[in-house]
């Protein structure tokens, strides 16, 4: 028998409290390892390349205060822009949904298409979209989730605008960081709604990354001291906003993680503390064999070490196979897009699973450490 076989018997003697343990360590880390990523994906919104060179334009009291559609003409004025539509939020219910996971957005079809340019259209033609009032551009993942195909009609109920939509599937685009959302022409809506000469939004796109904080400094004061200022901003920053509307969600996934990890530490330390009380009398023979502390100390770190890392493997593995090839958005109901296990997060959830491994091993280790050859020979069983 060598150390290995020694240390692995040892932590294997009471087979069922060693499983039980591993299993234990396996959980916690997997619920680590969702919350950390949960985390993540509810602060740290995802953003495609282009995100950068695009401004979204809003009314400077409130999201909800339209702005005046003739301002297109002043923004079109504006040197370093090269694109730029109406962008109004519908956000109407799909069918007898009472809420729907997708937005839609009315926007201007010929204008809309210099805007999202990683989009490619994947099924239908995008004249279409222009040359169609009724006309409507869909994401290719609502496509597969409703199976829908060109031609359908879709129909939405207002819940911001009291008005209802009735839109033909004529193009499917896909290739964007949510591929999930409707587009249908603003004047469909000004139509419906009785031309009231507004929009929801300006969605702009700049020549480049570089002249954006100028772009965005002239448009504000384009609409300085109007009656209708507004506030431009990149459109990460206009994602962030509305990620500020959770509140401090950090603090709340950081508390129930801390309450996760101190849970490990107490099974953990506590199982160490029974396995190592039970041997006393076998580790004061190895001490009255010659063997220095810090080589006991060596074999209980082992067999902590190996019972945590055995659980992380389990867990941080089972967590990143799991939500990498569940379907998601079926799971949360289009709540979630992505739910991407970083490499930093499993490696945040190794160092605590080795942290782990070490501190559970301290307790007992000091017990050892105290103990004397005599006082451990007179321990029962």
């Amino acid at each position: 028998m060598n150390i290995a076989t020694f240390i692995a018997k040892n932590a294997l003697r009471n087979r069922r409290r060693a499983l039980l343990t591993i299993i234990s360590v396996a959980l916690s880390c997997g619920l680590l390892i969702t919350l950390l990523t949960l985390q993540r994906e509810l602060t740290v919104p995802p953003e495609s390349e282009a995100a950068s060179l695009r401004i979204i334009t809003r009314n400077k009291v409130s999201l909800a205060q339209p702005l005046p559609a003739k301002q297109l003409a002043v923004i079109d004025r504006i040197p370093g822009i090269v694109a730029a539509t109406p962008f109004t939020f519908f956000g109407g219910n799909f069918r007898d949904e009472t809420v729907t996971s997708f937005a839609q957005f009315a926007v201007d079809p010929a204008r809309f298409q210099e805007l999202i340019v990683e989009g490619k259209i994947v099924a239908g033609n995008y004249a279409d979209f222009i040359a169609d009032r009724t006309a409507c551009l869909v994401g290719a993942d609502t496509i597969k989730r409703y199976g829908l195909k060109l031609g359908d009609r879709l129909k939405f109920t207002g819940t911001f605008y009291p008005v209802e939509l009735d839109l033909k599937v004529v193009a499917v685009f896909q290739g964007t960081v949510d591929d999930r959302g409707v587009f249908f022409q603003h004047k469909l809506l000004d139509e419906l709604l009785g031309d009231p000469g507004t929009v929801g939004t300006w969605y702009l796109r700049v020549a480049s990354a570089e002249v954006a904080n100028d772009v965005i400094a002239r448009v504000n004061k384009a609409f300085e001291n109007s009656s209708a200022e507004v506030r431009a901003e990149t459109e990460r920053a206009f994602q962030m906003g509305f990620v500020s509307m959770w509140g401090n969600v950090k603090i709340l996934i950081g508390s129930i993680s801390t309450v996760v990890v101190f849970t490990l530490v107490l099974v953990t330390v506590s199982t160490m503390s029974m396995a190592i009380r039970e041997r006393f009398r076998e580790l004061a023979v190895l001490k009255a064999l010659g063997f220095q502390r810090r080589e006991l100390f060596g074999f209980i770190l082992a067999e902590s070490f190996g019972l945590a890392a055995v659980g992380a493997l389990l867990g941080i593995g089972g967590a990143w196979a799991f939500w990498t090839h569940i379907d998601l958005q079926k799971l949360t109901h289009g709540f979630l897009l992505y739910f991407e296990v970083t490499p930093r997060i499993m490696a945040t959830g190794a160092l605590v699973a080795t942290l782990l491994g070490i501190f559970s091993a301290l307790t007992p280790s000091l017990a050892v450490a105290k103990m004397s050859v005599v006082e451990g020979l007179k321990t029962l069983d």
